[in-house]
């Protein structure tokens, strides 16, 4: 990535320097499992999970202060007619989470997750990417910044999650502009896209993506002109708790987009990161391989708020709790595996 000294700067310095996983953290959680009453890998990928906890904290497995952090958007695409609700339904969507009558708040309440939602100068939507920057470099490096604010009050587990009417027509146009293909792979009904509607969104990203064609090898610029608020604060919650030593679960299709520019300007970028499930949204599975992760649930959900990073972290809870409760072999008096 080029040095322009111009806002970006800072993040891609910050990318080219990541912290890297607590080796030592990561030694005593495997010594401590293969002394707890089970065989050997019986818990599976909870094990796993209970080991990623303790590389990304750099202290024993524990699940304290999970948190689940929306962050809302609008966009100027949404202009062409390229979902069947209007960008109004973000604003009253957020007050909806406010008021604690949507999925989100049921999923949070149930699992005892914190939540926090970020409203992002809705009534100021992104340029229209089909022919100008979804943002300017030093509007999205501070939209970035401010997403990075978002661990502040503190969390040992940040679950990421977004609403914004459009969104899924943007995270389509990142990935084709990351990975290439057609417009048809990557662009799914979202909200409920069909016919006029589905047609006009897939042409949206095939405008934009040729439009932008010649600032396309930057992923921070594909960020800023294909991206927007939501996205671009979502990538900076991300790359702060890499720097802050949380893990983090992401949702869905739109959240993974963020995470793809990460990985994209480092490859190293994600792994404190796991993808909590694979929706419904038919580009997700293939944006999931590309970033070479394996999701938590395959629940063919597609509702985005989060809920699928949250219900995942009920996951995370319960592979820490299994970690740190259970009995070892000394301790219960259970035998071990006999040698004979």
């Amino acid at each position: 990535m080029t040095v322009t000294g111009l806002p970006f700067d800072d993040f891609r310095a910050l990318l080219r320097d990541l912290p890297g996983p607590d080796t030592a953290a990561l030694v005593a959680a495997r010594d401590r499992d293969r002394q707890l009453t089970k065989p050997a890998g019986a818990l599976g990928r909870l094990e796993e999970i209970a080991f990623w906890l303790a590389a990304w904290t750099g202290r024993p497995p524990a699940v304290t202060r999970p948190l689940v952090a929306i962050f809302a958007g609008n966009h100027g695409v949404t202009k062409h007619g390229i979902t069947p609700y209007p960008s109004s339904v973000t604003q009253q969507m957020v007050e909806n989470f406010a008021a604690g009558g949507a999925a989100i708040n049921q999923i949070c309440a149930t699992y005892d997750l914190g939540l926090k939602i970020f409203d992002l100068a809705l009534d100021y939507p992104t340029g229209d990417i089909t022919c100008e920057a979804a943002l300017s470099e030093r509007d999205c490096a501070a939209t970035m910044a401010f997403g990075m604010e978002a661990i502040a009050g503190g969390t040992d587990l940040l679950c990421i999650g977004e609403m914004g009417i459009g969104n899924t027509t943007i995270a389509a146009a990142i990935n084709l502009a990351l990975y290439g293909g057609t417009a048809e792979e990557w662009v799914g009904p979202g909200t409920g896209s069909e016919g006029e509607v589905l047609k006009r969104k897939i042409d949206a990203v095939k405008t934009a993506v040729e439009f932008h064609k010649d600032h396309l090898d930057d992923p921070l610029e594909i960020l800023r002109r294909l991206g927007g608020r939501e996205i671009a604060a979502m990538a900076g919650a991300i790359l702060a708790c890499r720097m802050q030593k949380i893990p983090v679960l992401i949702d869905g299709y739109v959240a993974t987009s963020a995470a793809a520019i990460l990985k994209a300007a480092n490859p190293s970028a994600l792994d404190h990161c796991l993808i909590g499930h694979v929706s419904g949204e038919p580009g997700h599975l293939k944006a999931i391989e590309k970033l070479g992760k394996t999701p938590l649930l395959a629940l063919g959900m597609r509702l985005g708020e989060g809920t699928g990073a949250a219900l995942a972290a009920g996951i995370v809870k319960a592979a820490a709790a299994c970690h740190s409760g259970m009995a070892t072999f000394q301790s219960a008096g259970v035998s071990t595996k006999s040698d004979g």
